[in-house]
């Protein structure tokens, strides 16, 4: 089991903007569940944002005026026969606060509400809702999280990052209206934030290493690429001539069984010792060491990966991270498999 906590410093990495000042006192508290961390994120991000400034969009709004404004609706004007009030339908464009996002964060806020949050701090999102009372909320299943940034509301990056991992992790029941709290970062969600977190982890603690999420060619023996999948990293470390490439897993079980023994999931083995060989392939000719390893969160099962192997001429390790000690033991695993493929001096 993660700690709280310990999910509050893998976001706090995830997205740098947690470490600004304005975070610190989340920072320090204690949350009984991850709904309740996540409220906390969303009820400090969005007072932040408040005094940025809230996104606006133009929307097309159509009313029955007195004025004429933007285009009038002639068809429906006489439709509805408003021209007998002395007034017309018109069309026209309203830069307003009811933009996709502020109702994504509207819409993820009142989901909170009907959560098993406190009652503390269903009252600090009550009063940023106040806020938002132009906004129209969204259908909580059908969000389109395609949302498109720009230098204007990069400062929603967070936020609706946040919303996702609330809304996918809260789920509406069909009977009573209620929140129940599932396991609220599910596997596929926690793989994607335990990835993510590593590879910023090690930007921001090792600048002396290049740290990346870099695709690897094929190395072809002609042109012939037609249907072949990308090779898409999720941590590659470089540092002069030596290269790792991590392989970050986030499973419930990090080993398979058949007829009672322990093996590693034979296509994780061959994805990383395909990228180990391509990369290899594509610096011969330069002085170089490419290594893999496959870095699973530990379980709370009772055997694990611990292994390095020597496998043609390259070190490809097996490895866990315990995620459920403080968060200075979590760091001193990371720090010691730099020290580990790049040296004490790293």
């Amino acid at each position: 089991m993660i700690p709280i906590q310990n999910v509050y410093y893998m976001l706090s990495y995830a997205f740098h903007v947690l470490n600004e000042q304005g975070y610190k006192d989340v920072a320090t508290e204690q949350f009984s569940n991850v709904a309740e961390l996540c409220a906390a994120i969303l009820a400090k991000g969005f007072s932040i944002q408040l005094k940025r400034g809230l996104n606006r969009e133009y929307i097309e709004q159509s009313d029955s005026l007195s004025a004429i404004r933007g285009r009038i609706e002639i068809a429906e004007s006489l439709k509805t026969r408003s021209t007998l009030k002395k007034q017309l339908i018109c069309s026209y464009d309203e830069f307003s606060v009811n933009s996709y996002m502020n109702r994504i964060i509207k819409t993820t806020m009142e989901l909170l509400l009907r959560s098993d949050i406190s009652k503390a701090r269903k009252k600090e999102l009550r009063k940023v809702l106040v806020f938002l009372g132009e906004v129209e909320p969204l259908d909580v299943y059908h969000i389109n999280w395609g949302v498109e940034y720009n230098r204007n509301n990069q400062s929603y990056r967070m936020l609706i990052s946040i919303c996702y991992l609330v809304v996918k992790g809260l789920l509406q029941t069909q009977t009573d209206g209620s929140t129940r709290l599932m396991d609220f970062l599910d596997e596929q969600r926690m793989h994607r934030l335990y990835e993510k977190f590593i590879l910023e982890y090690y930007r921001k603690e090792h600048p002396e290493i290049s740290a990346n999420a870099s695709q690897i060619p094929w190395q072809l023996d002609d042109d012939m690429s037609a249907m072949l999948p990308v090779m898409q990293t999720d941590i590659m470390l470089t540092q002069g001539e030596k290269t790792l490439i991590i392989d970050a897993k986030y499973y419930a079980h990090s080993t398979q069984v058949q007829y009672d023994r322990h093996t590693l999931h034979s296509g994780n083995m061959y994805q990383i010792f395909t990228y180990v060989k391509n990369k290899e392939a594509e610096k011969s000719g330069e002085p170089h060491t490419v290594s893999g390893m496959l870095l699973y969160a530990k379980t709370d099962e009772d055997i694990f990966p611990d292994h390095e192997y020597s496998m043609s001429g390259n070190k490809i390790a097996v490895r866990t991270l315990d995620l459920s000690g403080d968060f200075d033991s979590i760091r001193n695993q990371l720090d010691a498999i730099v020290s580990r493929f790049f040296g004490e001096a790293a």
